[in-house]
């Protein structure tokens, strides 16, 4: 990304910094390359094909989980999307102003809304994923498709690992469990 130091530079940098301080940098590389790697690829995306459909990438994310999962509840496409509930009432709101989506009532329980795409948000979805599938494709082109998959395997245990055991890490920590750096030798089960 323009003005920002290269992935290079940032890592002999905070290799400088961190000098003698007992860390585990083989872990603390893999998690900022998570968060390099999505931000640039988030960047990259919606400068590219989003741009040309003036979506956001949380638009289009929201979009693709109605897309796959069909109608549901806002809870639950909040919670997929990785958004705020709050946030999804904005967003749903301008692709509703679009006529990609639509928000009615949950049939027994009139406290839910329930989200589900037009059929212009249909179409839409079937027209612009395969151009955002094309720059998925261009991203990764570096790699080959074993590394691709390997990619996206270790990538799906480290969210499982959160996914799993993330609230009662969450929980220790705030009861004063013994800090992480003590347990460096000691590995997380999984």
């Amino acid at each position: 990304m323009p003005g920002q130091r290269s992935i290079t530079e940032a890592e002999k940098l905070a290799e400088a910094k961190l000098g003698g301080i007992p860390v585990r940098r083989e872990q603390m590389a893999a998690v900022a390359n998570i968060y390099r790697a999505a931000a640039t690829v988030r960047h990259h995306l919606e400068n590219s094909v989003l741009r040309g459909s003036d979506l956001t990438w949380t638009a289009f994310v929201v979009l693709w989980v109605v897309w796959v999962w069909g109608e549901a509840e806002t809870r639950h496409i909040a919670e997929e999307a990785g958004i705020s509930k709050g946030t999804l009432t904005g967003v749903s709101r301008t692709l509703e102003a679009r006529g990609l989506l639509v928000r009615g009532g949950h049939p027994t329980d009139g406290r839910l809304v329930l989200l589900r795409l037009t059929e212009e948000g249909e179409e839409f979805m079937r027209r612009v994923f395969p151009a955002f599938n094309d720059e998925e494709a261009f991203v990764t082109s570096g790699l080959t498709g074993e590394e691709c998959r390997t990619l996206a395997d270790g990538l799906r245990r480290v969210v499982l690992q959160v996914e799993q055991h993330g609230e009662d890490r969450r929980r220790s920590l705030l009861d004063g469990a013994e800090p992480a750096r003590r347990r460096s030798g000691r590995r997380a089960r999984s």
